[in-house]
């Protein structure tokens, strides 16, 4: 039964609890039962923990025991989220969220999941999840210093299982819902005009839909489920105990639609450009000598971070850096030997699959000349302020049945291999995190199945590498890009063996920087139709190696200055058609000679920049709406950056509409970019006002960074100023190394980053956004937002005599009750 706060008087909840105030010369110590031998736990001036431990299950626990209290409310809503009791705190509009996470679970042998990330990876997993249970039980015999949120929705956190652990719930997952656009869009328009405005590469895929499926049905929600369990929890007012601590639906439903904007510019930067960069360079190529790894992932920007810095030592163990505080281990970091980062590599793990059902019994479907029976499950769920819900779960030889009609006898079902063992998001991480040469990092890195990675790698014998991982699915009757029947035909030819998909180690260049675009093609690799062929656009990852292979001696602070280049790539190409072309509008042929002029920077302050990203907005949205026909936009809402460059420079056909009956596609294109032009510069005065001198780029009406929290529309202003972080002005946008979003308010790109000179893993820095602990009262909440805002960050210290010398709480975690 789930217990409940007593509601708290207004005052009570604005109360923030008192910082812990720490003596760092002298250790606090905290007895807890579960643990064999003392744990000394120095946190530095960053909240960055650093662990030390006699026995590696105390090492886990202890880091399953701190991230919980640094991110106790985070904790919670992983583990709703991972078991479908959602609905249990909130009521039945979550009840499709619940049965999806519950449709989605993995139902394997546990034993064999937990060793495919590390040799006692149960033991592991199991250790961490008694560290975070000693905590919660140690917080629920408190509740009065539960973190704000706790009280604010009325509710205790609840004990975990380690099964939590492994859920897939948060993952970068695969493509199944752009693949079923896909078919809905081929349904439409045909496969060859999806062709021709999707930048499929390295070559074509085969997009045309099986006789079999009736393209029509494609139209209803079939991953309604599946879209459900995946999406952020949206808090509502109501869900606020104290009435008084409420937002007003006015606030709530203005805030409601700057999220869903917001979310649909990260959804395209997700569809587009979501990843990372990184780059390793050799010894020979930097100014100490030795290799240098950079590395800052991009996902959701939001309070707390999603990443968790900690510093794990024991006997076989001396790890630093970061991950998800859910897990156990290290995800992106270094040991003593050497050091490893990530970025996404396009792999297509998630398939739908399309059933003919029995008219005589709709739980069954049709494979292979004959009928098969789906397995069912019987699933309750707990509804807050309504009777338990009986469901059933059905399933394929594929997996979750998603979507049912019987009136036209279909069934739809998602196979994807991140079901499969060794589909948990980084736990793999466990075995890199003991790696000591590239070869060890090689072996590990075969385990490491989701989500697709560009792994990287460099160590104090020089050595510099790069693997892709990520469990890649062999189709040899199809490309994976739209829906196909489940009658048999299409199956999965195994798994794509790691040694055959791209790497590299020590090459020539010197260098290797990877930020998501393709690095295949289908002649190096003969498995290249195994792969994938949705990347990235590719300017991030051109700019990072534009800017390595001209700096013949790197050092750690051109690094840093590369992470957070705002260099526009696309400006380059764009800007230049407006050289010939003259507007009659003062006021637009000012903003054009301006970005004549400008040097193709997204800088925060700079004037141009605004009028050209307001430019780049308008060029992108009217060029989609000229070259996509409607009965497409539904499917392919917008064309991408490179497909809109193509469109232009080579004026397509389309364009010469333009310029009226008669007219060239090069003359269209020319009024095209004048009329666009205008009206960037009518929207800009709407936005900013009339006065060109106040459209500089970043500010809180334009490119800026405001952090909220997941409550923050649901309470009153008083609250959401304690709970958000921020604004602050940004630069950049999604094509630039600093990756800032396609939005005004930058609501991802990288809140996480590590930079390291092997020659000395004192000289790593750092960032984590905002702040390490997920507390508002905790006065590691916000602290590192304004480092982070002035594009700077942090030492992470690794030596011992370094970390004494910068610790701000020490404590020791002894055993006990």
């Amino acid at each position: 039964m789930r217990l409940l706060l007593p509601a708290l008087a207004l005052p009570a909840l604005l109360a923030a609890q008192p910082a812990q105030q720490v003596n760092a010369s002298r250790a606090d110590t905290l007895r807890t039962a579960g643990l064999t031998a003392p744990v000394e736990v120095l946190t530095d001036a960053y909240g960055i923990a650093h662990i030390y431990a006699q026995n590696e299950h105390d090492l886990f626990f202890a880091q399953g025991y701190n991230a919980a209290r640094d991110r106790l409310f985070q904790f919670e809503l992983w583990r709703r989220q991972a078991t479908g009791t959602v609905a249990e705190l909130l009521g039945p509009d979550e009840v499709e969220r619940d049965i999806g996470a519950r449709l989605f679970r993995f139902r394997g042998d546990l034993d064999r999941e937990f060793a495919h990330y590390h040799p006692r990876g149960g033991a592991i997993i199991r250790a961490f999840t008694d560290g975070v249970n000693a905590y919660i039980a140690e917080a629920r015999r408190s509740p009065a210093t539960l973190p704000l949120e706790f009280r604010l929705l009325g509710t205790l956190p609840e004990p975990w299982t380690p099964d939590v652990v492994i859920s897939r719930h948060a993952g970068l997952l695969a493509n199944v819902r752009e693949e079923l656009n896909y078919g809905r869009a081929v349904h439409a328009v045909g496969e060859a005009t999806v062709r021709r405005l999707e930048h499929f590469h390295p070559r074509q895929p085969r997009l045309a839909l099986d006789s079999a499926i009736d393209g029509a049905l494609l139209s209803r929600d079939i991953l309604a489920r599946y879209n459900a369990f995946r999406r952020a929890i949206t808090f509502r007012p109501e869900h606020i105990v104290a009435s008084a601590a409420r937002g007003t639906p006015d606030a709530f439903a203005a805030l409601s639609r700057a999220a869903q904007e917001a979310q649909r510019a990260m959804e395209t930067d997700e569809r587009r450009d979501i990843g990372s960069n990184n780059s390793v360079i050799h010894g020979s190529r930097s100014s100490s000598g030795w290799p240098l790894l950079a590395n800052d992932p991009h996902r959701a920007i939001g309070a707390p971070s999603l990443r968790y810095w900690a510093h794990l030592v024991a006997p076989g163990w001396n790890v630093i850096g970061g991950g998800e505080p859910t897990i156990p281990g290290i995800s992106i970091g270094h040991n003593e030997h050497g050091a490893w980062g990530l970025t996404i590599f396009t792999t297509d793990a998630e398939d739908l699959y399309v059933y003919t059902t029995n008219p005589a019994n709709p739980q069954e479907y049709r494979y292979k000349g004959g009928w098969e029976r789906m397995r069912e499950v019987v699933d309750t769920i707990r509804v807050k302020g309504e009777r338990v819900r009986i469901v059933t779960h059905r399933f394929t030889r594929h997996g979750p049945v998603v979507f049912e009609d019987s009136a036209t006898r279909t069934a739809y079902a998602v196979r994807a291999a991140w079901m499969d063992i060794g589909g948990a998001p980084y736990l793999a991480s466990l075995r890199m995190n003991q790696a000591r040469t590239w070869e060890e990092f090689l072996a590990a890195c075969a385990y490491s199945h989701i989500p697709a990675e560009n792994m990287i790698w460099a160590d104090r014998t020089g050595t510099i590498g790069w693997q892709a991982v990520g469990i890649v699915p062999i189709r040899k009757a199809w490309d994976g890009l739209v829906p196909v029947p489940g009658d048999g035909r299409y199956e999965w030819d195994g798994y794509l063996p790691m040694l055959q998909r791209p790497s590299e180690v020590n090459p020539a260049r010197g260098f290797i920087g990877t930020a998501n675009a393709n690095l295949t093609d289908p002649f190096t690799y003969p498995h290249m139709d195994a792969i994938g062929f949705t990347w990235a656009d590719p300017f991030r990852q051109n700019r990072v190696n534009e800017a390595l292979a001209a700096n013949p001696r790197v050092t750690l602070a051109d690094m840093i200055a590369l992470q957070h280049d705002v260099t526009s790539l696309p400006a380059r190409q764009l800007v230049p058609l407006l050289r010939h072309v003259r507007s009659s509008d003062p006021t637009v042929e000012r903003a054009r000679t301006l970005l004549l002029g400008w040097n193709q920077q997204l800088a925060p302050e700079s004037i141009a920049a605004g009028v050209y990203v307001a430019w780049e907005r308008r060029l992108m949205r009217d060029l989609s709406a000229l070259m996509i026909p409607r009965a497409a936009r539904p499917h392919l809402s917008s064309l991408g950056m490179t497909r809109t460059i193509d469109f232009l420079i080579a004026a397509a056909p389309e364009l010469a509409s333009e310029a009226g009956p008669g007219a060239t596609a090069v003359a269209g294109r020319d009024s095209f970019v004048v009329r666009t032009l205008a009206r960037a510069v009518a929207d800009l005065t709407t936005q900013l006002g009339a006065d060109m001198d106040d459209w500089q780029y970043g500010q809180p009406r334009y490119k800026h960074a405001l952090v909220r929290h997941p409550l923050s529309a649901a309470v009153h202003d008083t609250l959401r100023a304690r709970l958000d972080v921020g604004p602050a002005p940004r630069g950049g946008n999604a094509y630039t190394v600093l990756a800032a979003g396609a939005g005004n308010n930058q609501t991802s790109g990288a809140s996480f980053r590590l930079l390291v000179d092997t020659y000395d893993w004192d000289r790593a820095v750092g960032m984590n956004v905002p702040g390490q602990s997920g507390n508002p009262d905790s006065p590691h909440y916000r602290d590192l937002f304004s480092l982070w805002a002035r594009n700077d960050v942090f030492p992470v210290y690794y030596s011992r005599d370094l970390i004494e010398q910068h610790t701000r709480r020490r404590e020791v975690l002894a055993p006990g009750r």
